[in-house]
């Protein structure tokens, strides 16, 4: 007996009625507020016609307190597959005009399900989280819910990438998924997160905020670091999303995407030799040098506005994806400081688990000094730094571009904490501090008791940078593989990606390190 034309009607309007999510209102009242629905989105961020939906049929309980009358449509969740730029990505888009995205009992358990079957299929899972938070009616089973969440967060870091899309409010329990993800994307005034509201802490504190400045996308961009990227829209976001996608591969255990390239691997960079200023207290943008190296000048940035000392983002060499860490001059000379050391450290920490290969531009002049550095702990998260790369076994090349001074030299990925190779430009200066510095310390009795000091510190200053400031004493002691010219620097890096490309490292057995958190 063969399916009916009646059942076959029948089920159609069941998943039509399912496919309208809120209804038109709800649909209208998100629109006016500059949103897009879950299913909006995931045509946006789907390749067309390729999504695959799960458990469309999935209802909440109806002998909860007070869910017996109420419709959920899809239980306020999309979930499935598709293909985004041609490969398998795994999603679940909750929809505020459905209960307003509320997650309960069976909500997360469409999630958890998409969660396992990305990790089971060994592909990345993206969240387009919008949220009113946990579902109250559902009581502990939603608590439940947010915590199974947690857990498959955890057991699939490092395993497949995972990326949280905010695109609306998150609060509470609610925001700790999102970081214990590798990216979050926030969208520019609809995107909200924090664990208690303005309208608790005007009660509980007496302070006065609004939703915007306490946890909305450019708050936690540029204060916390909890956003990645700010994006202006929900399409502008999506096609964010896309853009990183494309830079990752599917797995820890699966090859890096290599896209077609039209760039020459012999092209040289005639605009790095000018790039670095005459006078070495000046800044520049460093940006500049890694887009001059990347395939077509193309780079994704990653934390772009929040602890801009240190530039972290992925570039192509010949059309494999490769991870840049680089101290930006422009930014407050380039130093170190807790929050940069942790952007740096969580970065390569990331790319080392995907098998990305590290590139580092080197030009710091030390670790910021102060008591708001020492009490916020540079000594625990410098040692952040310290760890990821002495920890990283993907390939590790780094360029010395101009100062590289004291415990900052050895953190941006020095030889001794495992560099494959290193590279200097002429420009290079790696001490164990600035010659004005080291002179005032080392020459203080033979400056003050001369008959002209300041005549005596500029010789023995001049004497220092000729002696120490430069690529040149490294380069005889085997510190530094190479000096080369700042146009040769993308040919010399595409050249030794290659060469290492089938790099194998044999570490010590054990269950897992203990980094200084």
């Amino acid at each position: 007996m063969g399916v009916t034309e009646d059942k076959i009607r029948e089920f159609e309007a069941k998943r039509d009625n399912l496919l309208t999510m809120g209804g038109e209102k709800s649909v209208q009242k998100q629109h006016a507020q500059g949103k897009l629905t879950a299913r909006e989105r995931i045509d946006l961020l789907f390749d067309k016609g390729t999504f695959q939906e799960t458990q469309l049929f999935v209802k909440h309980r109806s002998t909860l307190f007070g869910m017996d009358k109420k419709e959920i449509k899809a239980d306020g969740v999309v979930t499935g597959f598709g293909q985004v730029n041609g490969r398998t990505v795994f999603v679940a888009s909750q929809d505020f005009t459905s209960s307003g995205g509320s997650l309960g009992e069976m909500h997360a358990k469409k999630i958890w399900k998409v969660m396992d079957m990305a990790m089971d299929s060994k592909k990345p899972f993206v969240a387009l989280n919008d949220s009113g938070g946990a579902r109250i009616q559902e009581g502990v089973p939603s608590l439940e819910g947010y915590g199974g969440i947690f857990y498959r967060n955890t057991v699939g870091s490092g395993y497949i990438p995972q990326i949280t899309v905010m695109m609306g409010p998150t609060a509470g329990g609610a925001v700790y998924s999102p970081a214990l993800t590798d990216f979050v994307f926030m969208v520019k005034k609809t995107s909200h997160m924090y664990i208690t509201g303005p309208d608790v802490i005007r009660a509980v504190i007496g302070e006065q905020v609004t939703h915007e400045e306490l946890g909305g996308a450019e708050a936690h961009a540029t204060k916390s670091g909890v956003c990645h990227v700010v994006a202006e829209s929900d399409e502008d976001c999506l096609n964010k999303v896309r853009n990183l996608l494309s830079y990752l591969p599917d797995s820890c255990h699966s090859p890096l995407p290599v896209q077609e390239c039209t760039d020459s691997p012999d092209r040289e960079c005639p605009e790095l030799d000018v790039i670095v200023p005459d006078r070495p207290t000046r800044g520049y943008d460093m940006r500049q040098v890694i887009m001059s190296v990347a395939d077509n000048n193309e780079m994704f940035e990653s934390h772009e506005l929040w602890a801009p000392s240190i530039t972290v983002a992925f570039i192509r060499i010949m059309g494999q994806t490769v991870g840049v860490i680089a101290n930006n001059p422009k930014y407050f000379a380039g130093v170190l400081n807790y929050q940069s050391s942790d952007k740096a450290a969580r970065f390569i920490r990331f790319c080392d688990a995907f098998n990305i290969p590290l590139l580092t531009f080197a030009d710091v002049p030390g670790y910021m000094p102060g008591t708001e550095q020492e009490w916020a702990g540079i000594i625990t998260h410098g040692a952040k730094l310290l760890h990821a790369y002495s920890e990283a076994t993907v390939p590790k090349l780094t360029v010395v571009v101009r100062k590289d001074y004291g415990g900052a030299y050895i953190g941006m990925c020095s030889k001794s904490l495992g560099a494959d190779y290193v590279m200097a430009w002429p420009t290079a200066q790696i001490a164990v501090m600035g010659a004005e510095g080291a002179c005032n310390i080392v020459y203080r009795k033979e400056i003050t008791s001369a008959e002209n000091p300041e005549a005596k510190r500029k010789e023995l200053v001049d004497a220092y940078e000729k002696q120490f400031n430069n690529p040149y004493f490294a380069a005889e002691l085997g510190i530094v593989d190479e000096v080369i010219a700042p146009r040769e620097t993308r040919k010399r890096v595409a050249t030794l990606i290659n060469a290492f490309k089938d790099k194998e490292e044999v570490r010590i057995v054990k269950k897992h390190n203990n980094i200084p958190l």
